[in-house]
């Protein structure tokens, strides 16, 4: 037992001496190299207030005339279009249409089973016929003083009750033929001949695609630049091909949620290329800026509260708050924060602080 804690006490004891070794190891590292470190740390890499020139490119703020255009992304939409369904349930007794053709309005798609309805039609038809010669006899019988008018007044109403039955008997018959309600292109089918066809039953899409309509929205601040026929080019995926169209349609109030103006144009598509459906990248020309400030996009640092540039002033980094307008691939226009002749730096914009010395190499633009 003595032993155990003998070893017990030297092992403390030993662990006790680590700890104090290494505590003033600490303390002595800490006092010779404090101050150098302390000089290190004021100094500090890449970019600090006392710390070597950043050598850096920029360009030298101009007004320039700028072509001011919007790009935007948007979809196509057929001008017309219709999912046809029947009116009336049936058997499906013929289908007079090719899928994927071109059909005429009014033309006849599908007809359903009538034969019920065409028994009714006879049966009111004959019991009109009936009610038309009482109310001839009634008539005559009238102008002889054999009747009173209120006899012939009730002839007359059977008549023009037995009328508007089959007035409504001929409305249901023409419900059993499913008619084009205008020219397009007709899609793939859905139900075959001999099918019971509901009025919840799809039967197929008909689409009218020239012209096609292209969908977009702007910014709200670009409202007062855009109006009706205002021209718009677009591309598709599908094709390398530029298409032309014109703002035909303004949606009235701006989107609270987007805070963007729905927009729609019309576009020709005589060969059937633009489907719709399509996503559209569509570019709006707007008002022509003569005085513009176009920097290089790089130059632009997305912050918190907005946007902001470094420019150089004498010798040193100025962090600017700037206001952004048209984007276009390479350059964006800056509506407010700086100055013709102003130094904007174009590189190194992420290891900037502001004050930090840098050496500028001016660039040209990119316009």
């Amino acid at each position: 037992m003595k032993v155990r804690y003998i070893i017990y006490t030297l092992l403390l004891l030993g662990l006790a001496y680590l700890v104090y070794y290494r505590i003033s190891d600490n303390k002595k590292i800490a006092g010779e190299g404090g101050p150098k470190g302390g000089a290190a740390g004021k100094e500090g890499k890449g970019g600090g207030k006392g710390g070597p020139a950043i050598s850096v490119e920029g360009i030298i703020v101009k007004t320039v005339s700028f072509d001011n255009r919007l790009e935007v992304s948007g979809s196509i939409e057929a001008n017309e279009s219709v999912v046809l369904r029947s009116e009336v349930a049936g058997l499906v007794t013929g289908i007079y249409f090719k899928e994927g053709s071109n059909v005429s309005k009014g033309s006849v798609l599908v007809k359903v089973n009538d034969r019920d309805i065409q028994a009714q039609l006879r049966e009111a038809l004959t019991k009109q016929n009936l009610s038309a010669t009482n109310e001839n006899r009634a008539k005559q019988l009238l102008q002889k003083g054999a009747i009173s008018q209120e006899e012939y007044d009730t002839a007359l109403a059977d008549l023009q009750t037995l009328k508007a039955q089959a007035q409504l008997i001929r409305a249901q018959l023409a419900k059993t033929s499913i008619i084009a309600p205008f020219r397009g292109k007709i899609g793939l089918r859905s139900i075959s001949v001999g099918e019971y066809l509901t009025p919840s039953t799809t039967i197929a899409n008909l689409s009218s695609i020239n012209p096609v309509k292209i969908s977009f929205s702007v910014p709200e601040k670009y409202v007062g630049q855009i109006s009706l026929n205002s021209s718009i080019t677009f591309t598709t995926d599908a094709s390398g091909k530029t298409y032309t169209g014109k703002v035909f349609a303004i949606e009235p109030g701006i989107n609270q949620q987007t805070r963007t103006l729905q927009i729609k144009a019309l576009a020709q598509n005589p060969n059937g290329e633009l489907l719709p459906g399509a996503f559209a990248k569509i570019k709006l020309s707007l008002k022509t800026l003569d005085n513009a400030i176009l920097i290089p996009t790089e130059a632009v640092i997305p912050v918190l509260k907005g946007k902001i540039v470094y420019i150089s002033k004498d010798g040193k980094a100025k962090q600017v708050n700037v206001e952004a307008g048209t984007r276009t691939a390479e350059s964006i226009v800056i509506t407010s924060g700086l100055s013709v002749g102003d130094t904007v730096l174009t590189t190194g914009a992420m290891s900037l602080k502001p004050d930090a010395p840098v050496k500028v190499k001016l660039v040209k633009t990119k316009q």
